[in-house]
Order: structure tokens, then C-alpha cells, then sequence
């Protein structure tokens, strides 16, 4: 799917609904404090990132491989700074980043628990990682067999259950 019509799904009904809910429940967990340092690891569109930018004058980091989603991220916010980088060799030093968030991208990485490592390496306070969950009625329904609409990428090697 390309960048723009992933973003474009938050302006469905259910993408409104589902971006709301997760980020309410980010910003709560988080609560990012004004003028901090956050990382968002594995960004994407910065759909979340540029919802973190215009709170609290926060500085903002976004990471992701995928070079096309970065350069649609930077097209739509140019308050924070967007990186291509691995989520399993982050170029940044230890305790870089107040905050750290990951919002459903740990899951499309087989060595999840490395790029989990990185995360806690990196982080100075507190951090979040939001991870899909195949265990779900929507992945059930969806996905397990090979279905459609339920991240199709998601790697079968592991089960994560939020």
C-alpha cells in the first residue's frame, strides 16, 4: 500500500474511531511532558508522530526503513525530524529520548525482541509499544488463513496478545 493512501485510512469512519482511541490512550499511558524529547520508532506516515509534534512542544524524532513513507511523513510535518533507520541498530546514543512510542510496528519485525531492546536502550523515562494482536476477533476473521485486511505482512512466527 502506498504511503498516501495508508495515511488516507485515518479519514475513514473506523480510522477516525481507531487513530483517536490509540492515541487518547498513548497520550495517557505516556504523558509526554512539555518541551521532551520522544522517539517514534517505526513512524511510518507519522500519522502518530505529527499528533505528538503539536502537543506540548514536544521534540519530536520519527524512525522507519521505508524511505517513501518518511518522505511522505516530511511532506505533512515539518516540525519534526524523520530518520531512516533500522529499529534494531537505532543511531542514537543511550538515553537519548525521554519518551520512546511504537504504535504497531514491532510486529513486522522478526527479531522483535532486539528491536525491543533498542527501544529500552534508548529511552531516559518511560516508553510505549503498542503491538496489533493475532489473537483478536478482527485477525481471526481476517488474516489467520490467509485473509485480507488484516496486515497481511505481519510475520507467522510469533504470537503477541496485548
Amino acid at each position: 500500500m502506498n504511503p498516501a493512501d495508508y495515511d488516507a485510512w485515518y479519514d475513514s469512519e473506523r480510522g477516525r474511531w481507531i487513530g483517536a482511541t490509540e492515541y487518547g490512550l498513548l497520550v495517557r499511558m505516556l504523558g509526554p511532558r512539555h518541551g521532551e524529547r520522544v522517539l517514534d520508532v517505526g513512524c511510518g506516515t507519522g500519522w502518530f508522530t505529527r499528533r505528538l509534534a503539536a502537543r506540548s512542544a514536544l521534540r519530536i524524532t520519527g524512525v522507519d526503513l521505508d524511505e517513501s513513507s518518511l518522505a511522505f511523513a516530511r511532506g505533512k510535518d515539518a516540525s519534526s525530524r524523520y530518520v531512516q533507520a533500522d529499529a534494531l541498530a537505532l543511531p542514537f546514543a543511550d538515553e537519548t529520548f525521554d519518551c520512546v512510542v511504537s504504535v504497531a510496528a514491532l510486529c513486522f519485525i522478526e527479531e522483535w525482541p532486539a528491536a525491543f531492546r533498542e527501544i529500552v536502550r534508548v529511552t531516559r523515562r518511560r516508553f510505549i509499544v503498542g503491538l496489533l494482536n493475532k489473537s483478536s476477533l478482527l485477525w481471526r476473521e481476517k488474516g489467520l488463513h490467509g485473509g485480507t485486511g488484516a496486515y497481511p505482512g505481519l510475520p507467522h512466527s510469533h504470537v503477541i496478545a496485548c
